[in-house]
């Protein structure tokens, strides 16, 4: 299948974010406010064709704010800057259980005006302490969350998965992951497009379900020619084919059982759940890009039948390939 960047036109996205705010705090932790920087605070590439947002990172004390390593931060803004932004976005520290007061003042304003709220791995604890977790559904760092299970037995702790959206909250787990947690609400807010453009500018994948585990336990294969990389590869562009795991077995050279096992291992799901996942995310691109029947559509990605189609990526994605096209149709 060609690559949806490459036939994607220039076009204007849909505005439903406009501002994104991050905050930061003394103990910032590079990485988690860098994976924000690359998704939210690039700058307008033409050659990009993603969303751009009036991005700010702000503080409860402007000036030099320490950071987690050998270097230290200069922000200039103070917490108001994020008092209308459509996004709130939290950046993890050393020291994640010394709650700002002012902080968790700004998560609860931002909540009830119904902003986006993103908490990336142990500043789910902020939101936890501010109460906007309680009653949801949530995750942090895998070393964590037994700690947040504890502390606050009102939120639904899912220690497994890279991140969770519940509403118009966002928690995602540790380092990467805070990649995938943006490249999936960028999805959710501009479409698969947008999501595939801004992860090809970073050089990532465009998405990791946020139900994948957190840390998947993997075997050293025993040489190259046993890695499930490059069968990864013949599905993705054989999305159409049956992909039973019997028939997925012998094109690896393994038995169902074995394979299976492996599979498991090396990407952190069933084969069957994998390739219904991929078989989605091929339907948003044609969904996104082309005026072919749903029908049609369901028949191109494997789904066979488009109650068969409707029935999963409703599952997945909360709402019809209809309602999906109208929404974010080029």
């Amino acid at each position: 299948m060609t690559s949806l960047v490459d036939l994607l036109p220039n076009q204007a996205y849909a505005r439903t974010m406009h501002k994104v705010a991050v905050v930061v705090e003394d103990g910032a932790e590079p990485f988690g406010l860098g994976s924000l920087v690359e998704v939210w605070g690039e700058p307008e590439h033409p050659e990009d064709r993603t969303p751009t947002f009036d991005f700010q990172v702000c503080t409860p004390r402007p000036g030099r704010v320490r950071g987690r390593s050998d270097f230290d931060l200069i922000v200039d803004r103070g917490l108001d800057a994020a008092a209308d932004a459509d996004l709130v976005c939290l950046a993890p520290k050393y020291g994640f259980l010394d709650h700002d007061p002012a902080v968790l003042d700004l998560v609860r304003a931002s909540h009830d005006r119904g902003a986006y709220l993103y908490a990336h791995c142990s500043a789910a604890f902020v939101l936890a302490e501010a109460g906007v977790l309680d009653g949801r559904s949530a995750t942090t760092h895998w070393r964590f969350t037994e700690r947040m299970a504890r502390m606050y037995p009102r939120v639904r702790v899912q220690p497994d998965v890279l991140y969770v959206h519940d509403g118009r909250v966002v928690t995602g787990a540790g380092s990467a992951a805070g990649i995938d947690a943006s490249l999936h609400l960028m999805r959710e807010e501009f479409g698969a497009a947008a999501a595939a453009a801004t992860a090809r500018r970073i050089v990532v994948p465009p998405h990791r379900d946020g139900g994948q585990a957190q840390y998947i336990a993997r075997q050293v294969p025993a040489c190259d020619a046993e890695t499930l990389g490059p069968l990864l590869g013949w599905i993705l562009q054989h999305l159409a084919e049956d992909h039973a795991v019997e028939t997925l077995a012998e094109r690896a050279h393994m038995s169902p059982r074995t394979f299976a096992r492996r599979f498991r291992d090396e990407t952190g799901a069933t084969p069957h759940a994998w390739v219904n996942e991929q078989r989605v995310r091929a339907a948003e691109e044609l969904l996104e890009r082309t005026d072919l029947s749903i029908d049609r559509v369901a028949a191109d990605v494997g789904f066979g039948t488009a109650a068969t189609l409707r029935h999963h990526f409703s599952r997945v994605r909360g709402v019809s390939p209809q309602v999906y096209r109208r929404q974010f149709a080029c």
